[in-house]
Protein backbone atom coordinates (compact mmCIF):
# COMPACT_ATOMS: atom_id res chain seq x y z
CA UNK A 1 0.00 0.00 0.00
CA UNK A 2 1.28 3.67 -0.95
CA UNK A 3 2.23 5.32 1.92
CA UNK A 4 0.91 9.25 1.98
CA UNK A 5 1.53 12.35 4.08
CA UNK A 6 -1.03 14.55 5.85
CA UNK A 7 0.42 18.84 6.18
CA UNK A 8 -1.80 20.52 7.83
CA UNK A 9 -1.60 24.44 6.61
CA UNK A 10 -3.88 26.31 8.70
CA UNK A 11 -7.75 25.17 10.25
CA UNK A 12 -9.69 25.96 13.15
CA UNK A 13 -13.06 24.08 14.38
CA UNK A 14 -14.55 24.95 10.87
CA UNK A 15 -12.38 25.66 8.27
CA UNK A 16 -9.14 23.83 7.47
CA UNK A 17 -6.82 23.51 4.64
CA UNK A 18 -4.29 21.09 4.64
CA UNK A 19 -1.81 18.90 1.85
CA UNK A 20 -1.90 15.37 0.66
CA UNK A 21 0.89 13.73 -0.81
CA UNK A 22 1.26 10.23 -2.51
CA UNK A 23 -2.80 9.93 -3.37
CA UNK A 24 -3.81 10.19 -6.98
CA UNK A 25 -6.47 12.85 -8.57
CA UNK A 26 -9.14 9.80 -8.14
CA UNK A 27 -8.33 9.43 -4.33
CA UNK A 28 -8.51 12.97 -4.23
CA UNK A 29 -11.52 13.37 -5.16
CA UNK A 30 -13.14 10.59 -3.48
CA UNK A 31 -12.40 12.14 -0.22
CA UNK A 32 -14.05 15.35 -1.58
CA UNK A 33 -16.91 13.48 -2.46
CA UNK A 34 -17.04 11.57 0.52
CA UNK A 35 -17.13 14.81 2.77
CA UNK A 36 -20.17 16.11 0.92
CA UNK A 37 -22.19 12.94 0.50
CA UNK A 38 -21.27 10.42 2.53
CA UNK A 39 -21.24 11.56 6.26
CA UNK A 40 -24.37 12.64 7.57
CA UNK A 41 -25.89 15.39 9.82
CA UNK A 42 -28.81 15.70 11.43
CA UNK A 43 -31.25 18.39 9.59
CA UNK A 44 -35.00 19.60 9.86
CA UNK A 45 -36.61 17.15 7.41
CA UNK A 46 -40.87 17.42 8.76
CA UNK A 47 -42.41 20.70 9.75
CA UNK A 48 -45.61 20.82 11.64
CA UNK A 49 -47.01 24.24 12.06
CA UNK A 50 -49.30 24.64 15.36
CA UNK A 51 -49.64 28.65 14.31
CA UNK A 52 -47.95 31.13 11.75
CA UNK A 53 -49.70 34.94 11.75
CA UNK A 54 -46.83 35.98 10.21
CA UNK A 55 -46.50 36.98 6.19
CA UNK A 56 -44.41 34.22 4.93
CA UNK A 57 -46.31 30.80 3.86
CA UNK A 58 -45.96 27.69 6.52
CA UNK A 59 -43.76 26.40 3.01
CA UNK A 60 -41.02 29.40 3.31
CA UNK A 61 -40.78 28.83 6.60
CA UNK A 62 -40.43 25.33 6.80
CA UNK A 63 -37.59 25.83 3.89
CA UNK A 64 -35.57 28.13 6.72
CA UNK A 65 -35.79 25.87 8.61
CA UNK A 66 -34.04 23.02 7.15
CA UNK A 67 -31.10 25.02 6.17
CA UNK A 68 -30.47 25.73 9.67
CA UNK A 69 -27.51 23.31 11.02
CA UNK A 70 -27.84 21.27 13.57
CA UNK A 71 -25.08 19.79 16.01
CA UNK A 72 -24.39 15.84 14.92
CA UNK A 73 -23.22 13.84 17.77
CA UNK A 74 -22.32 10.71 15.70
CA UNK A 75 -21.14 8.48 18.23
CA UNK A 76 -24.43 9.18 20.15
CA UNK A 77 -26.53 8.19 16.83
CA UNK A 78 -27.40 6.39 13.79
CA UNK A 79 -28.86 6.88 10.34
CA UNK A 80 -33.40 7.60 10.74
CA UNK A 81 -33.19 8.94 14.25
CA UNK A 82 -34.68 11.99 14.75
CA UNK A 83 -34.93 14.34 17.45
CA UNK A 84 -37.92 16.85 17.66
CA UNK A 85 -37.25 20.62 17.80
CA UNK A 86 -39.60 23.61 18.44
CA UNK A 87 -40.13 27.28 18.15
CA UNK A 88 -42.64 29.81 19.99
CA UNK A 89 -41.95 33.02 19.22
CA UNK A 90 -44.36 35.92 18.90
CA UNK A 91 -43.71 39.58 17.18
CA UNK A 92 -42.70 42.00 17.89
CA UNK A 93 -38.96 40.71 17.28
CA UNK A 94 -36.92 38.75 15.25
CA UNK A 95 -36.92 34.66 15.38
CA UNK A 96 -33.53 33.05 15.40
CA UNK A 97 -32.29 29.78 15.03
CA UNK A 98 -31.29 30.07 18.60
CA UNK A 99 -34.78 30.09 19.78
CA UNK A 100 -35.04 26.43 18.69
CA UNK A 101 -36.10 24.26 21.92
CA UNK A 102 -34.96 20.43 21.07
CA UNK A 103 -35.90 17.86 22.99
CA UNK A 104 -31.93 16.08 23.02
CA UNK A 105 -29.18 18.45 24.37
CA UNK A 106 -26.80 17.04 21.95
CA UNK A 107 -28.54 18.07 19.22
CA UNK A 108 -29.15 22.20 18.96
CA UNK A 109 -28.64 24.72 16.47
CA UNK A 110 -25.09 25.24 15.62
CA UNK A 111 -25.61 29.16 15.03
CA UNK A 112 -27.81 30.60 17.66
CA UNK A 113 -27.86 33.98 15.19
CA UNK A 114 -29.20 32.79 11.80
CA UNK A 115 -32.53 34.78 11.45
CA UNK A 116 -35.91 33.35 10.18
CA UNK A 117 -38.63 35.26 10.34
CA UNK A 118 -39.07 38.80 11.15
CA UNK A 119 -42.28 38.89 13.54
CA UNK A 120 -44.32 42.57 13.50
CA UNK A 121 -46.87 43.19 16.34
CA UNK A 122 -49.34 40.25 17.42
CA UNK A 123 -47.96 38.15 14.81
CA UNK A 124 -46.54 34.84 16.08
CA UNK A 125 -45.17 31.26 14.76
CA UNK A 126 -45.37 28.06 16.64
CA UNK A 127 -44.12 24.91 14.77
CA UNK A 128 -42.74 21.59 15.78
CA UNK A 129 -40.11 20.17 13.65
CA UNK A 130 -38.56 16.30 13.62
CA UNK A 131 -34.92 16.68 12.26
CA UNK A 132 -33.36 13.37 10.59
CA UNK A 133 -30.07 11.96 10.64
CA UNK A 134 -28.97 11.14 6.98
CA UNK A 135 -26.74 11.77 4.68
CA UNK A 136 -25.53 14.15 1.86
CA UNK A 137 -26.20 12.04 -1.58
CA UNK A 138 -29.73 11.71 0.17
CA UNK A 139 -30.35 15.59 0.11
CA UNK A 140 -28.15 18.36 0.45
CA UNK A 141 -29.15 19.66 3.09
CA UNK A 142 -27.24 16.77 5.49
CA UNK A 143 -24.28 17.89 3.60
CA UNK A 144 -22.22 19.08 6.38
CA UNK A 145 -19.28 20.82 4.21
CA UNK A 146 -20.13 23.83 2.55
CA UNK A 147 -17.30 24.36 0.99
CA UNK A 148 -15.06 21.60 -0.15
CA UNK A 149 -12.56 21.64 -3.13
CA UNK A 150 -8.39 20.95 -3.56
CA UNK A 151 -5.57 22.29 -5.67
CA UNK A 152 -2.91 20.83 -7.25
CA UNK A 153 0.53 21.88 -4.87
CA UNK A 154 2.34 23.75 -7.05
CA UNK A 155 6.14 24.19 -7.21
CA UNK A 156 7.53 28.06 -8.22
CA UNK A 157 10.80 28.00 -9.87
CA UNK A 158 12.88 30.60 -10.68
CA UNK A 159 14.46 30.31 -14.10
CA UNK A 160 16.39 33.30 -14.00
CA UNK A 161 16.18 37.84 -14.11
CA UNK A 162 14.31 39.89 -16.31
CA UNK A 163 15.88 41.81 -18.61
CA UNK A 164 16.90 45.39 -17.18
CA UNK A 165 14.19 46.93 -19.37
CA UNK A 166 11.57 44.79 -19.36
CA UNK A 167 8.06 44.86 -18.26
CA UNK A 168 6.61 42.64 -15.54
CA UNK A 169 3.26 41.29 -16.09
CA UNK A 170 0.94 40.17 -13.33
CA UNK A 171 1.22 36.35 -12.91
CA UNK A 172 -2.05 35.27 -10.33
CA UNK A 173 -1.92 31.96 -8.79
CA UNK A 174 -4.13 30.76 -5.90
CA UNK A 175 -3.85 28.11 -3.77
CA UNK A 176 -0.02 26.82 -2.11
CA UNK A 177 3.08 26.89 -3.68
CA UNK A 178 6.22 24.89 -2.57
CA UNK A 179 9.07 27.01 -2.05
CA UNK A 180 12.69 25.29 -0.94
CA UNK A 181 9.89 22.73 1.03
CA UNK A 182 7.90 25.45 2.96
CA UNK A 183 4.58 26.08 1.99
CA UNK A 184 3.20 29.64 1.33
CA UNK A 185 -0.45 30.02 0.78
CA UNK A 186 -0.49 32.58 -2.26
CA UNK A 187 -2.59 35.16 -0.51
CA UNK A 188 0.84 35.80 1.85
CA UNK A 189 1.37 38.41 -1.71
CA UNK A 190 -1.72 38.90 -3.06
CA UNK A 191 -1.77 36.04 -5.10
CA UNK A 192 0.73 37.99 -7.43
CA UNK A 193 3.69 35.85 -8.08
CA UNK A 194 5.11 39.31 -9.33
CA UNK A 195 5.30 40.43 -5.88
CA UNK A 196 6.88 37.89 -4.40
CA UNK A 197 9.43 37.08 -6.99
CA UNK A 198 9.67 40.76 -8.56
CA UNK A 199 12.69 40.70 -11.48
CA UNK A 200 12.38 37.06 -11.60
CA UNK A 201 11.65 34.86 -14.63
CA UNK A 202 9.42 31.99 -12.84
CA UNK A 203 8.32 28.53 -13.82
CA UNK A 204 5.16 27.22 -12.33
CA UNK A 205 4.92 23.49 -12.21
CA UNK A 206 1.95 20.71 -10.20
CA UNK A 207 3.89 18.80 -8.08
CA UNK A 208 2.93 14.96 -8.93
CA UNK A 209 0.42 13.58 -6.47
CA UNK A 210 0.34 16.49 -3.69
CA UNK A 211 -2.82 17.97 -3.30
CA UNK A 212 -4.46 21.41 -1.18
CA UNK A 213 -7.85 20.41 0.64
CA UNK A 214 -9.61 23.66 1.81
CA UNK A 215 -12.93 22.58 3.64
CA UNK A 216 -15.51 24.55 5.32
CA UNK A 217 -18.49 23.04 7.61
CA UNK A 218 -21.53 24.62 8.25
CA UNK A 219 -20.62 23.99 12.24
CA UNK A 220 -22.83 20.57 12.66
CA UNK A 221 -19.73 18.80 12.92
CA UNK A 222 -16.18 19.65 13.42
CA UNK A 223 -13.84 19.79 10.14
CA UNK A 224 -11.59 17.59 11.95
CA UNK A 225 -14.95 15.08 12.46
CA UNK A 226 -15.72 15.89 8.57
CA UNK A 227 -12.85 14.74 7.16
CA UNK A 228 -12.07 11.72 10.16
CA UNK A 229 -15.59 10.66 9.38
CA UNK A 230 -15.13 10.99 5.02
CA UNK A 231 -11.72 8.93 5.13
CA UNK A 232 -13.25 6.08 7.08
CA UNK A 233 -16.74 5.73 5.02
CA UNK A 234 -13.49 5.04 1.53
CA UNK A 235 -12.04 2.72 4.05
CA UNK A 236 -15.23 0.37 4.43
CA UNK A 237 -15.82 0.48 1.62
CA UNK A 238 -13.14 -0.84 0.17
CA UNK A 239 -13.14 -3.59 2.95
CA UNK A 240 -17.16 -4.16 1.22
CA UNK A 241 -15.01 -4.31 -2.03
CA UNK A 242 -12.83 -6.76 -1.06
CA UNK A 243 -15.10 -8.96 0.78
CA UNK A 244 -17.38 -8.73 -2.53
CA UNK A 245 -14.60 -9.37 -4.99
CA UNK A 246 -13.42 -12.64 -2.77
CA UNK A 247 -16.99 -14.21 -2.88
Amino acid sequence: MTEYEVQFIDRDDRTARFLVRGVTPAFANGVRRAILADVPTFSIDTVRVVENSSVMFDEQIGHRLGLVPLTTPLDDFEIGDEVTLSLDVSGPGTAYSGDLVSSDDLVQAADENIPIIDLKEDQRLEVEADAVLDVGREHAKHQGGVAVGYRHLQRVEVVGELDEFAEQERQILRGVIEEDGELIPTEEFDNDLTQRYEGKEVEVHDVENAFVFHVETDGSLTVDELVTRAAETLADRADELEEAVKL
